[in-house]
């Protein structure tokens, strides 16, 4: 039974000398690092809420320049749908049908989205 385990002690011995001290450095790491890490104030959501109530009142400042970017994207889509259209049905292609539904589409989603996005946030514009 001695035998055996000087033969494991050994082999422990042998293994821990293989590796490399940049891997026992990275270990002893974090095990003495994880109590450091750790908040002292484990209830206190304080500083969360805050920061939460800044972000809110930052997107707030947003939507309004968002909605006029959906608004403007629309319009180019429309302006490059209508062009694509007249010159589809210039050349008499087969799917003019399919582009003009396409196009209307998009318009349709970008005001819908343009419409949506203060209602999401809550906010009157």
């Amino acid at each position: 039974m001695f035998q055996r385990v000087n033969r494991v002690c050994r082999k422990a011995k042998k293994f821990a000398e293989e590796v490399s001290t940049k891997a026992t450095t990275f270990v002893l790491a974090l095990l003495t690092g994880t109590p450091v890490m750790a908040q002292g104030n484990a209830g206190d959501y304080s500083a969360g809420t805050t920061a939460l109530a800044t972000v809110a009142d930052e997107i707030v400042k947003y939507v309004p320049i968002m909605v006029k970017l959906c608004y403007a994207i629309a319009g180019v889509v429309a302006i490059v749908g209508a062009i694509t259209v007249y010159i589809a049905m210039n050349n008499e292609e087969q799917d003019v049908k399919k582009k003009i539904m396409l196009v209307v589409g998009a318009c349709l989603f970008l005001i819908a989205a343009a419409k949506a996005l203060p209602m999401f946030f809550g906010i009157d514009v």
